[in-house]
C-alpha cells in the first residue's frame, strides 16, 4: 500500500492532469472504500470486543483528543499558509484509518480492539471531527461545521453501514466481494491522495520540506503518545502496540476527501502525505516494537 500509494503521488506530481481528471468524483471513490470495508468488517468479533466497553473508551478518548492536540501544536510551530496548516488540524481530527487493522494483525496486537476503536471512532467522526476542526481551526479559517458533519455522514457512516448490512444479508455468498474489496479501497485511497498531490503540484516545491518534516513529526509523536498512555492505563503488551498504532495513523483518505470537498487543494497536502508516511511507519514502528520485547508477541492477538 505504501509503495503504490509513493508510486501515485510520484505519477501525480511527475504528471498532473493524469489525476485531475478525478476531481469531481473524489467523494464517490471514498464513499467506495467505506462500503467495501463494511463488507470485510466481521460483527462477531467486534461483538467480542464490545465485552470491554471501558478500554475501547479509553483508547477513542485518546484518539480524540492526544492527536488534536499535536495537530495543533504541528500547526503553530512553523509558519505556513493557513490552508495548510488547517490541513494538519484536519489531520489529526479525524478517526483512526481503517488500514491499521491490517498493520495490527501483522505485528501481533490486538485486532478486535483494533477494529472496534476504529469502527467506533468513524461512527463518531460525523460529530467529533467538525467540532474538534470548528473548534481548533478557527484560527485560519472559517470552518463549515454542518457541511463537513453531512459530508462525512454521507461518504462514511452511510457506506459503512451499508457495507456491513449487506454482509449480514448475504453471509457467505459475498466470498468474492469480501476477497477483492480491500484492494478496491487501496486503489480508491491511492487515487484520492494522488489527485491531492496533482492539485498541489505548484505548492510542493514551495513548502514541501516544512510539509513533510511536520508529518513525520506529527506520526512519530503519535504512536509515542499511543504507547505511554497504554503503559499508564495498564495495558498490556498487545494492547499496548495496538493503541500506539492506532494512535499514530489517521484516516489521512477522508482527510483528503475533507479538504478537497471543503476548502482549497492546499489543505488536502498534509493528509495526502501523511497517507503514504503513516502506512511506512506503521510497519516499521511494529516491528520495531516487536524487537524491543522479542517473544512478547509471538502470534497476532484477536483479544
Amino acid at each position: 500500500m505504501a509503495l503504490i500509494t509513493l508510486l501515485g503521488a510520484v505519477a501525480a506530481y511527475l504528471y498532473p492532469p493524469l489525476f485531475l481528471v478525478f476531481r469531481d468524483s473524489f467523494l464517490w471513490f471514498f464513499a467506495g472504500t467505506m462500503f467495501a470495508l463494511g463488507i470485510v468488517l466481521d460483527s462477531t468479533e467486534l461483538q467480542e470486543t464490545m465485552r470491554h466497553p471501558g478500554r475501547i473508551g479509553l483508547g477513542v478518548l485518546t484518539q480524540y483528543t492526544v492527536m488534536p492536540a499535536l495537530g495543533f501544536a504541528a500547526a503553530h510551530i512553523v509558519p505556513l499558509p493557513p490552508e495548510i496548516a488547517l490541513g494538519f488540524i484536519i489531520v489529526a481530527c479525524a478517526p483512526g484509518a481503517m488500514a491499521s487493522n491490517v498493520i495490527v494483525y501483522l505485528a501481533g496486537g490486538a485486532v478486535a480492539f483494533s477494529v472496534a476503536m476504529t469502527t467506533v471512532a468513524t461512527f463518531l467522526s460525523p460529530l467529533l471531527t467538525p467540532a474538534l476542526v470548528e473548534w481548533l481551526g478557527n484560527a485560519f479559517l472559517e470552518i463549515p461545521f454542518w457541511p463537513m458533519m453531512k459530508t462525512i455522514v454521507l461518504i462514511v457512516v452511510l457506506p459503512l453501514a451499508a457495507g456491513m448490512a449487506i454482509r449480514r444479508l448475504f453471509g457467505r455468498r459475498l466470498a468474492t466481494a469480501r476477497a477483492v474489496a480491500p484492494a478496491v479501497a487501496a486503489i480508491a485511497i491511492v487515487i484520492i491522495c494522488s489527485y491531492a498531490v496533482a492539485a498541489n503540484q505548484e505548492r510542493i516545491a514551495v513548502v514541501g520540506v516544512r510539509v513533510i518534516v511536520l508529518v513525520v513529526l506529527l506520526n512519530a509523536l503519535g504512536y509515542l503518545a499511543g504507547w505511554w498512555l497504554a503503559r499508564l492505563y495498564g495495558f498490556d503488551l498487545h494492547h499496548r502496540l495496538t493503541l500506539a498504532i492506532e494512535i499514530g495513523m489517521q484516516n489521512a483518505g477522508l482527510v483528503v476527501a475533507l479538504a478537497l470537498a471543503h476548502f482549497t487543494p492546499a489543505t488536502a497536502l498534509p493528509g495526502a502525505l501523511f497517507a503514504f508516511w503513516c502506512i511506512l511507519t506503521a510497519a516499521g514502528a511494529s516491528a520495531w516494537l516487536r524487537a524491543r520485547h522479542p517473544g512478547a508477541l509471538p502470534v497476532p492477538a484477536s483479544e
